[in-house]
Parts: structure tokens; sequence; C-alpha cells
């Protein structure tokens, strides 16, 4: 059982037999001596999406989850529902588009390098790579003579995300995407 001052953003403890996983983490350094620090803490409950906000002192035990870290490959969508398949046993788990809101923008069909916790065969959530690779699918033409300017423009990407991107791209480019930020990282 990890204590409170050990938990990092990712982590998936046990609230009241509920997993949660650790949005925001953010120390509060006491004034007084002697005073403990305290941690304010956001988790998001795995099973039915709400957040949580709590204040916990940095020596409190949080149990930890029982879960499996297993690598999935996401396989295809039909309606709201998405399937993905366990890479070592081939088994098919799946997920409602409610549950993956925030990672929806970075999910292309046969994506690898996700890792899924699953427990009691169904998935909790899923855990993305730092980076994807997406294709350019509709943005302003390039300029001439633009390559050496530092300005940037407005894409659509494959999967509907938009970001802003060099002006000298164009429809058909590969970009890498930071997952967490959801920027414009390079060409690929």
């Amino acid at each position: 059982m990890p204590k409170v001052n050990e938990l990092k953003k990712g982590m998936v403890v046990e609230i009241q037999g509920i997993p949660h996983i650790v949005k925001q983490l953010e120390a509060k350094s006491p004034s007084t001596r002697g005073a403990v620090t305290l941690y304010k803490i956001r988790f998001l409950n795995l099973q039915n999406g709400s957040k949580l906000d709590s204040s916990l002192k940095g020596g409190e035990l949080m149990p930890q989850a029982d879960f499996e870290r297993v690598p999935v490959q996401y396989s295809y969508c039909d309606a709201d529902t998405f399937y993905f398949m366990n890479m070592c046993n081939f088994e098919q788990y799946e997920v409602t588009r409610d549950k993956l809101s925030d990672q929806l923008p970075f999910l292309s069909e046969q994506q690898e390098n996700i890792f899924a916790l699953v427990s009691r065969e169904k998935i909790l959530t899923i855990e993305l790579p730092q980076s994807v690779d997406l294709c350019i699918s509709d943005t302003a033409p390039a300029i001439s003579g633009s390559s050496a300017a530092s300005r940037t423009k407005s894409a659509k990407l494959s999967t509907g995300l938009e970001i802003q991107i060099p002006e000298y791209l164009k429809p058909g480019d590969l970009v890498r995407v930071n997952t967490t930020t959801g920027k414009y990282m390079s060409k690929v």
C-alpha cells in the first residue's frame, strides 16, 4: 500500500472499494513548524467516470486497486462500443465511448502500444503512449517560401483532432502528437 506522498499521476488506488485513477496531484506545504504536508488530489472513478477531489496527509496509506496491466491493440469501433484485443492471448475487450472520451482523439484503428488496466475481465481504462503518429486529413494549402518562418495554421487530423501545425505541412503528411497536451511535436 503506497503512502499519499508516494502517489503519482496515473496510479490506480481503491477508495471505498472502487478503483480510482490519480488525475492531478498538488502538494501544499505547511506554513507553520510541525504541520503536515497536505496533498490535494483529483481522482477519477473508473466505474462511473465521476471526479473526486480530496485533501490528504502525506503519511496516510492508500490501498492499491487490484488490476492487471495488459498490452492491447485497438481493433475497431461499432457505434458506441470500442473493441480492443489482448496482445498476449488475443482475448477481446469492449469499452463504451463515454469511458474513453479523453483518449478518442488519439485512437486510430489497428493502433498498438496501448495498455489496458483490466479488472475482473473488464477494462477499467486505457493508457496511451506519450505520443502518437496521425495523418493530416485537412488543412490550408502550404505557402511556398514559408518553410523558414515559424508560423502555424490549423489542421484536422485523421481522428478528428484539430491542432496547430507548421505552415509548410500539407494533407497526407504524418505528424507526431503529444497525447498529454494534444499538441504537435514533429513531422514523421
